[in-house]
């Protein structure tokens, strides 16, 4: 079964391998299928579960709903998130201002079919309202039982600290950050992570595979397989891009295949259970397309890597490995 870790320095424990609907739900794959690899995750022994308003334009939190309905909601950790547009698109249908927090928690709560989230995540910084106000509308949140804890999605360390400093004033928990991260995408490890461990934030990290590149299915001059987020023109392939038009990173990658055999893991196993290793990581969100696959990912729980193919690891990957804090920043539109 799933490990737990505590999230921050809270008493709220998650799945350290928590289920994510970001590309897959309402989109990619048939409701009937999506809720049967929610199915997958909770026989498994994930009971925490990630989403966001803007997935599918809102359908993404409507079909986990339906593929929970029925749990019993104390057994369950809900995570979502607000900041991009959704609805329409009008003036006011993005952004972390009062009136779109606080319109959009309610319509989050209603397609999930729950009184509250666990976690409520600011999904990006907002350069167009004041931070006072997002953090006091926040608050609101909390103090009225819509929220448990606050967290945010791809903030800078500095970012981070001003959220921090004001969630302490207005007396909320403020327990994470989710950015992407990997063996591959490793930004956040010079500044978020340490400011994170002094404020008492743990990362719930997304891509832990790099959009499927660390799972080795991407070969050097080859194109992608059919059907894979390589050849997805629903936004799978733009974001995947990066690596692969980049053969040497492929070309590692491939070499990292012996270090998986040795520890008798898949590809995609050990790249999960790389995130794991960084002890400010409280879980690893992971997607699926089939239910096979959260079976067969969440075998990385619990696994521990050795210090020696650790180094190995950084070894193969060498210079291909994506390291400068800036691309934080870089995630946020300026306007």
């Amino acid at each position: 079964m799933v490990a737990y870790r505590n999230l921050g320095r809270s008493g709220l424990k998650i799945t350290e391998i928590t289920y994510g609907n970001w590309l897959t739900h309402g989109s990619q794959v048939e409701n009937d299928t999506a809720k049967a690899c929610v199915r997958a995750a909770l026989d498994a022994g994930i009971t925490s579960f990630d989403t966001a308003d803007v997935y599918a334009n809102t359908k993404a939190e409507t079909v986990l709903g339906e593929a929970l309905k029925g749990e019993r909601r104390q057994s369950l950790e809900i995570f979502t998130k607000v900041f991009w547009p959704t609805g329409p698109g009008g003036a006011n249908d993005m952004g972390l201002s009062r009136k779109h927090i606080m319109e959009s928690i309610d319509g989050s709560l209603q397609r999930l079919q729950t009184d509250y989230v666990d976690l409520y995540q600011a999904h990006r910084w907002d350069h167009a309202t004041p931070i006072e106000e997002t953090m006091q509308a926040f608050a609101d949140i909390v103090h009225a039982g819509k929220a448990h804890y606050i967290g945010v999605s791809e903030w800078t360390a500095d970012q981070i600290r001003q959220g921090h400093a004001l969630a302490q004033e207005l007396r909320i928990p403020f327990v994470s950050n989710q950015p992407q991260y990997s063996a591959l995408w490793r930004v956040i490890e010079s500044e978020v992570v340490p400011t994170s461990q002094e404020l008492g934030l743990s990362q719930i990290v997304w891509s832990p595979v790099a959009q499927g590149v660390l799972t080795g299915k991407y070969l050097p001059g080859q194109p992608a397989p059919e059907g894979s987020r390589g050849t997805d023109e629903k936004g799978g392939a733009r974001m995947i891009g990066r690596f692969l038009e980049n053969q040497e990173v492929l070309e590692r990658v491939q070499k990292l295949r012996p270090v998986a055999d040795e520890l008798g893991l898949t590809m995609a196993q050990l790249a999960i259970a790389w995130v794991l290793q960084n002890q400010n990581v409280a879980a690893a969100i992971i997607g699926a397309s089939r239910p096979e696959q959260v079976a067969e990912n969440v075998k990385a729980s619990g696994v521990e890597i050795p210090a020696e193919l650790m180094s190995r690891i950084d070894e193969v990957l060498g210079d291909a490995v994506v390291t400068d804090p800036a691309e934080t920043a870089k995630n946020s539109p300026s306007r």
